[in-house]
């Protein structure tokens, strides 16, 4: 069932009625990875975009107070992973603020140009950045797909009204 719009409800723009909003948006939910001076750094996204297929171009927000932000603001290229359903506890930790990311039991090794890549994952692409575009309190960070692997086993891990969830059938 569908409400029905009652314009005399409105709210005026504010971080909440954005932050209400999109709750009720299903999001594919990806890690975003990157070689930082001090060791790998990551995060959960869940603003992915494909941008372009020729040439093949992606897109992702990041928060300019995310502790991953230094190292995204200078890093060439970072690693763009598609979670699977089975990966919520993974979304998790790259989403918590202060945790350890890629201790255990994150499984990763590095990748080409020394960018982390996570295991078990539905598809991993290693992306050039060509541009970090200021948006508000986040950048939009445009990057050239270089190379990846779309073949992980699985279903896609989805985040709706602030949890991880399956597809259901």
């Amino acid at each position: 069932m569908t409400a029905t719009p009652d314009l005399r409800t409105f709210r005026l723009a504010s971080p909440d009625l954005l932050r209400a909003t999109f709750r009720r948006h299903a999001a594919g939910v990806a890690v975003i990875t990157a070689r930082g001076a001090s060791g790998p750094v990551g995060f959960t996204a869940t603003s992915l975009t494909s941008v372009s297929a020729e040439p093949p171009l992606i897109s992702f927000g990041i928060a300019t107070g995310a502790s991953s932000w230094p190292a995204v603001a200078e890093t060439e290229h970072v690693g763009v992973h598609i979670l699977g359903e089975h990966q919520s506890e993974l979304a998790a930790t790259f989403a918590r603020s202060g945790a350890d990311r890629f201790g255990a039991p994150t499984a990763w090794r590095e990748g080409p140009e020394g960018v982390p890549v996570l295991d078990g994952v539905l598809a991993w692409l290693l992306c050039r950045v060509v541009g970090r575009v200021p948006a508000g309190d986040h950048r939009i960070v445009l990057a050239e797909v270089v190379l990846g692997d779309p073949t992980g086993a699985g279903r896609p891990l989805l985040y709706h009204q602030g949890r991880f969830n399956g597809l259901r059938d």
